[in-house]
């Protein structure tokens, strides 16, 4: 009942007002049954802009960061996320990849949307990076089909970084239903999911229309990271003077 009412009372105004999103495409969302909608991830209101314009329910795993914070403020932080129908997903130690499935597919068995950020973590620079095949393993697996989508111009409006967004217009596109019935019973092959996904990637790509690079976001990230702060650390070294003869 919150999440009507947050949808359709609370946020929903609220960020049709901010945003102003324009949607091409929503005929290729179903009006019932499971499906992935599979999008790029720009910015922190990704997780809200969608859900709000979305006629249906759309379930969304999030990183559990969101539902440990501590206080007062983690806890309502918490009641927040899962009132806007966010589940929480631990993303650390090597099992993460299998239980972000196992209650990806929990969500499709009762013939919900399930919201996918393919990528795994947000663009920290607008550009669209390499899937991982998480997305593949449940649409083979649940035998549904897996809906493009690209938010366009959230990233201006809330970079990373950036608590309170911008006013700043937003399109969502949402591409034709991808068919994946072909590779039936093929979930267990690596060249299948890496093929799947990058399907899935290309047609978000064409969507988005965003510079692609084909290497997963978290890593260049942290390279990045770990490149500013070799260079900081440069810039306060201080090196021994040399007396003069």
């Amino acid at each position: 009942m919150f999440y009507y009412l947050l949808k359709y009372v609370l946020l929903g105004p609220l960020l049709r007002l901010v945003f102003r999103p324009r949607i091409e495409g929503l005929e290729h969302v179903p009006s019932s049954g499971p499906a992935i909608v599979a999008g790029n991830h720009l910015s922190f209101a990704d997780h809200f802009v969608m859900p709000a314009i979305l006629k249906r329910r759309i379930t969304f795993l999030a990183k559990a960061e969101y539902f440990t914070g501590p206080g007062l403020k983690g806890r309502l932080t918490a009641a927040f996320f899962h009132s806007a129908g966010q589940i929480p997903v631990d993303r650390s130690g090597k099992d993460a990849g299998q239980a972000a499935i196992r209650e990806g597919l929990g969500v499709l068995g009762k013939d919900e949307l399930l919201g996918i950020y393919p990528e795994g973590t947000r663009s920290h620079d607008g550009r669209l990076y390499k899937g991982k095949v998480g997305v593949a393993v449940m649409a083979l697996k649940a035998k549904v089909p897996v809906i493009p989508c690209a938010m366009i111009g959230t990233f201006e409006a809330q970079p990373p970084g950036k608590v309170v967004p911008r006013v700043h217009p937003v399109v969502i596109r949402f591409g034709k239903p991808l068919d994946f019935s072909r590779y039936e019973g093929m979930e267990d092959e690596k060249a299948i999911l890496r093929a799947v996904t990058d399907e899935i990637m290309y047609a978000i790509l064409t969507l988005s229309e965003q510079e692609y690079v084909d290497r997963y976001a978290a890593v260049v990230k942290a390279e990045e990271t770990a490149a500013q702060k070799a260079a900081q650390a440069g810039k306060g070294r201080r090196f021994p003077r040399v007396p003069l003869r």
